[in-house]
C-alpha cells in the first residue's frame, strides 16, 4: 500500500492516511476483501505513531470503507453499505471548492482540476 504524507498539508496526519487510502479504493488498487497492513507496519512505513494510524483506520471503519475483525485485520468493506448521503458528500465539495477560491483561483482553473481529477479516478477504477 503506498501512501505519501505531507508536511505541508493543513490537515492532520490521521486524515491524510484515510483520505490516501480512500483513494487506493476509489482508484480500485484496493479491492473489496483485501486486508491492509497492519497498524505498527503502517506506523512503522510512515514513521507515525501507532495511534495515529488506529484513529485513521477507526475513521474508515465509522465511515464503512474498513471492516476490523480482531485476529483477522482490517479488511476493505463492500461497497454496499457505505452509501454516505448526497448532503454530505456536497459539503465535502463546498469545503474544497471554497479552499480553491480563497486561494485565488478562477473558475475554469477549478473545472479543469476537477474534471482532470474525476477522468483520472475513472481511468483507475
Amino acid at each position: 500500500m503506498f501512501l505519501s504524507l505531507d508536511a505541508n498539508d493543513k490537515r492532520p496526519i490521521y486524515q491524510q492516511i484515510a483520505d490516501g487510502i480512500k483513494a487506493l479504493i476509489a482508484r480500485g488498487d484496493l479491492r473489496e476483501g483485501m486486508v491492509l497492513p497492519s497498524v505498527r507496519q503502517v506506523s512503522g512505513d510512515l514513521g507515525v505513531n501507532l495511534n495515529t494510524i488506529a484513529v485513521a483506520y477507526r475513521q474508515l471503519q465509522d465511515e464503512g470503507f474498513v471492516t476490523v475483525r480482531h485476529g483477522a485485520g482490517v479488511t476493505v468493506s463492500s461497497r454496499r453499505g457505505r452509501q454516505p448521503g448526497q448532503e454530505a458528500l456536497l459539503k465535502s465539495l463546498r469545503t474544497a471548492l471554497t479552499e480553491w477560491i480563497l486561494a485565488g483561483f478562477a473558475d475554469r482553473e477549478i473545472a479543469a482540476a476537477v474534471r482532470q481529477e474525476l477522468s483520472s479516478a475513472r481511468q483507475k477504477r
